[in-house]
């Protein structure tokens, strides 16, 4: 047996982290001495204390690591190794995200543009003849996955749509999960609904506000917030009913995203 000192010593891992350790129930003591209390380790937990330190450098937490002891084979810790290198890949993409958002930032303020104006028009939207699919996906980017199944349903059965498509956002607050979209494509002739897809006719909107987003759909966010001004400047309406938006150049039809020309609708009333 080994003082904590010693144990310390020949492990090369700090006092303080034994103490955590043993906190945590990682690795406590393997005896206490009963007139001392001083704390006795045993060369048998050098092999756990190893485990610890290696699944620590790696990222894991106390939690996972306690799991992980719980059930050391190979497969499983394989598994979760994998697991941990796709959540570091998501930090990583995270951080980046974050890193490219700070030098578009920086490159703003030397060229004055950190406050990006958006014209907002007010116009009539008239009810469309649409065929649609209305599904609740798991945020907002899913949405790429409807407009491929639409268009693969369409081709399949020989439907005609239009490329004047628009997307219908059914609820009513900003939502990080499980959103309510509908797709819409404009359609000369009704038909029958099937597997979900719809043929229906939009509501018309008689107050309809437009803004064009020019670039990235990352600028999206920026337009809402020149429309918070806008309506605050405009106290005579408020908002009302679903959010709709255009995609006029996207992915699809345009190499750069520097050039996703996209147009967002708020629907209002007149108090």
């Amino acid at each position: 047996m080994f003082k904590i000192g010693e144990f310390s010593k020949l492990t090369q891992v700090s006092i303080r982290m034994l103490r955590y350790y043993d906190e945590t129930g990682l690795l406590k003591p393997a005896k206490i001495d009963k007139f001392t209390n001083y704390r006795l380790y045993s060369t048998e937990q050098i092999s756990t204390l190893n485990k610890i330190i290696f699944l620590r450098d790696l990222g894991f937490n106390v939690s996972e690591i306690a799991v992980a002891l719980n059930h050391w084979d190979n497969k499983f810790i394989t598994n979760q190794l994998e697991n941990k290198r796709l959540e570091i890949e998501n930090m990583i993409k995270s951080e980046q995200d974050k890193l490219s958002k700070i030098e578009l930032a920086k490159k703003d303020i030397r060229q004055e543009k950190i406050a990006i104006h958006y014209n907002v028009s007010i116009k009539y939207i008239p009810s469309y003849q649409v065929f649609s699919l209305r599904r609740t996906v798991p945020d907002y980017y899913a949405e790429g996955q409807l407009w491929k199944e639409m268009s693969a349903f369409a081709d399949k059965n020989d439907i005609p749509v239009s490329s004047n498509t628009f997307t219908i956002y059914h609820d009513t607050d900003y939502r990080e999960k499980d959103v309510d979209i509908e797709i819409c494509a404009p359609v000369a002739r009704m038909g029958e609904n099937m597997n979900g897809f719809v043929y229906r006719n939009t509501e018309s909107v008689p107050i309809m506000a437009c803004t064009m987003v020019y670039g990235k759909f990352e600028n999206i966010a920026g337009a809402y917030l020149a429309f918070a001004n806008w309506l605050q400047e405009h106290n005579q309406y408020r908002m009302t009913g679903q959010n709709r938006q255009i995609v006029h150049r996207g992915p699809w039809n345009e190499e750069s995203p520097d050039k996703y020309l996209t147009e967002i609708q708020i629907s209002l009333e007149k108090i």
